[in-house]
């Protein structure tokens, strides 16, 4: 495997593909426990429940947390993609931001059920975040890369199906292995078969992330120095950015993605805090209702792939997106816990889709030598106005004192994306 580091990414034999394609999609595998662990299902729902004075207070930190993160985000993933398409070597870029992920993620250890801890937890999440997000910038370049062109979509949705499954996983470990049936070397009393879940998540983002540093082919150096690849890469995002408003297709994606990716980003960090919040489930309760929200969205991320590439990205995206929003409608009202469970597994089967999509769009409308760059655009897309959503949510939420209320904000970002959407034209549309 090694005799892969210094090719070049571009690569004709099909067993070697073969291996490369299954090694990134690992990657998926590998970051979502994150996602899952830390951001959605475990430690937002420790943090509302144990960390914070109450859930609703909790649920606004939780929310500005996010926002902050995602201020940061925009900021810097157009910067390093751009960098890293002047210095060439990508590999090194992800393994930094990688890195920061997992070290948050080992810290959260220490975040003790006391409201002392808020904001050292807060913090933990915020640099993980960042490190989670930025890393994706890389990894996602990769895709046009190593894919053939009219397989895009289907290979792009094989990743995010395999989050999924590795989601899947991660949450049964967590909610078995700990959570539930708490080792006789961890103290329940004091959290830690929850926060087991930190270290756990630092564990199997380095280890599920391997087969992508091992085998898939780095890209070729540049020769510029750290310095001059730094200078560059300024110089040309700002070019980018002038020049995008007249790069009318990119532009309108770009910002249509800002929007409904704001909603999905929301929904994700909240969806367990108000499964919990509104529908009184435990900690244990919330973990099982994210595993099978995870097989729900693999399922739909894997079975609706081919779609992609029969259809286009940018038709996939829509009607996913428009039965996310007839969905969501009964959430909001229904007052059985095992009505929403329902309405939530049908909503989740249309997740997958939109973000297998997003990812395959952009890497059809982009020059393959900007592939970085427009990536940390895409970034830059779905957190520039991140902070929006997290914030109107917890804003309504206390406002009128109703979780209910704040998670119906999501459905405008929903509604306002895919009728900018309907904008832009893909290679497959007519």
């Amino acid at each position: 495997m090694q005799k892969y580091f210094n090719k070049e990414i571009s690569i004709n034999t099909p067993a070697i593909k073969k291996n490369i394609l299954i090694a990134w999609c690992f990657y998926d595998w590998a970051s979502v426990a994150f996602s899952t662990i830390i951001t959605t299902f475990i430690f937002a729902t420790y943090f509302t429940k144990k960390i914070a004075i109450n859930p609703i207070v909790g649920t606004y930190q939780w929310a500005n947390a996010a926002a902050i993160a995602g201020i940061i985000i925009a900021i810097a993933s157009p910067l390093f993609g751009a960098i890293a398409d002047h210095g060439g070597r990508i590999k090194r870029w992800l393994a930094v931001f990688l890195s920061l992920c997992i070290l948050s993620s080992a810290l959260l250890w220490f975040a003790l059920p006391q409201q002392n801890y808020i904001f050292f937890t807060l913090g933990c999440f915020i640099a993980g975040t960042i490190g989670l997000e930025v890393a994706s910038v890389f990894y996602n370049s990769f895709l046009p890369h190593i894919a053939p062109k009219k397989y895009i979509g289907r290979i792009s949705g094989w990743g995010w199906g395999l989050g999924y499954v590795g989601g899947i996983i991660a949450l049964s470990i967590a909610l078995f292995g700990f959570v539930q049936n708490a080792p006789s070397w961890l103290n329940a009393d004091t959290s830690e078969n929850i926060r087991i879940c930190g270290p756990f998540t630092a564990a199997w983002l380095f280890i599920f992330s391997l087969p992508l540093f091992l085998i898939v082919p780095d890209t070729a150096a540049t020769g510029l120095t750290l310095r001059q690849a730094i200078q560059k890469g300024m110089s040309e995002i700002i070019r980018t950015l002038r020049s995008l408003p007249t790069q009318k297709n990119i532009f309108i994606y770009l910002i249509a993605h800002m929007i409904y990716v704001d909603g999905l980003n929301t929904l994700f960090a909240f969806g367990g805090i108000y499964a919990a919040g509104t529908f009184g489930m435990d900690l244990s309760r919330v973990i099982l209702f994210g595993i099978t929200m995870n097989i729900s969205a693999g399922i739909g991320a894997i079975a609706l792939s081919w779609v992609d590439d029969y259809l286009g990205s940018k038709k996939t995206i829509l009607i996913s997106l428009f039965f996310m929003t007839v969905i969501s409608i009964p959430i909001l009202f229904v007052k059985q816990a095992s009505t929403f469970w329902i309405f939530a597994l049908l909503l989740c089967l249309f997740v997958g889709p939109v973000q297998a999509a997003s990812r395959s769009l952009l890497a059809r409308l982009v020059p393959i030598e900007k592939t970085t760059e427009m990536f940390g655009l895409y970034a830059f897309s779905g957190r520039a106005t991140s902070f929006i959503g997290p914030w109107l949510l917890g804003f309504v939420t206390l406002y009128f004192q109703s979780q209910r209320a704040g998670i119906a904000t999501i459905l405008l970002f929903f509604i306002l994306g895919g009728l900018l959407l309907s904008f832009v034209r893909d290679k497959l549309s007519p």
